[in-house]
């Protein structure tokens, strides 16, 4: 079985970078990170444990990076530094100037594990995972906003163009501003390969008739839901097609998911996903995604 490959959303999650929090996330400066009222690292930590226990139950095996201290408080969104094809993984640039060095450890966890590098996005590109997301495994879907700029995605078009895989780009809007975090991913989870939780007000109009032309049934976030959390209710990672897991506190939300057929887990996120802007997904840099 191959050890990596990821151009699908939600088949079964097999393989994932995480990174749990360290020195890193506890000597934080939350002006300097961007985080809110409500963090605190000791806690965050501890929140991310009980999520990392729910990622290991599902029957994913986790790749774990190290915090040893580097001072990459974010590092543990280890979704946006990388993207990993089913021809190797593409090494990414970070549009958050203080996330410049983090796709230098996924290049290093990948080298160890022989998994090889299809490329990497170059000055003046920008590309995070967060922008990307899988239409089908032919289809890369990339939003352009603050993290993620035009000639990133130029670069991402012409590595992928080869394996016969098109790059679709649409704007996103600026929403709270340049210091906030408005990915793609944060108006769009795909929960199954028919299924996606939406919110829709956000979501770029051209890309929102694509999936409805496609036949995807999209639910609505539970617009009340996901203005209290900045948007984190709609941040659901799926380990299998409607499995899925979100941070805890959004009952309207978790019940629009169930009654669409999805089973959700949650787990207690107010330190760690609420406060520092990243929800589960954002926790998951999937390096293997295929049915078994």
């Amino acid at each position: 079985m191959s050890a990596f490959g990821s151009q699908e959303m939600s088949a079964p999650l097999q393989r994932v970078l995480m990174r749990r929090p360290g020195p890193s996330l506890l000597t934080a400066d939350p002006a300097q990170w961007h985080y809110g009222p409500s963090f605190d690292g000791h806690q965050a930590a501890q929140e991310y444990a009980e999520f990392a226990r729910l990622v290991e139950r599902s029957g994913t095996e986790i790749i774990w990076l190290e915090d040893d201290g580097d001072g990459l408080a974010d590092a543990m969104f280890t979704h946006d530094p990388s993207l990993v094809s089913d021809h190797g993984a593409i090494i990414l640039r970070m549009g958050k100037p203080l996330r410049a060095n983090e796709p230098e450890l996924h290049e290093k966890a990948y080298a160890e594990r022989q998994i090889p590098i299809l490329g990497r996005i170059e000055a003046p590109g920008t590309v995070e995972g967060g922008d990307c997301v899988w239409l089908d495994a032919r289809t890369l879907i990339v939003g352009r906003g603050v993290r993620t700029n035009q000639s990133g995605i130029d670069q991402l078009g012409d590595l992928l163009a080869p394996h016969g895989i098109s790059v679709l780009a649409f704007d996103l809007p600026l929403w709270q501003g340049e210091a906030a975090c408005l990915h793609l991913m944060s108006v769009i989870s795909p929960l199954a390969d028919d299924l996606a939780l939406v919110f829709a007000p956000l979501l770029p109009a051209a890309f929102y008739q694509l999936l409805k032309a496609r036949g995807m049934r999209l639910i609505e976030a539970p617009p009340e839901e996901f203005h209290a959390s900045n948007g984190l209710s709609l941040n659901v990672l799926p380990t299998q097609p409607g499995q899925v897991i979100m941070v805890a506190g959004f009952p309207a939300t978790q019940a629009a998911m169930e009654a669409a057929g999805c089973t959700v887990d949650s787990f207690a996120a107010e330190a760690l996903c609420i406060a520092c802007e990243g929800g589960p997904t954002c926790l998951t840099r999937p390096v293997l995604r295929r049915a078994v």
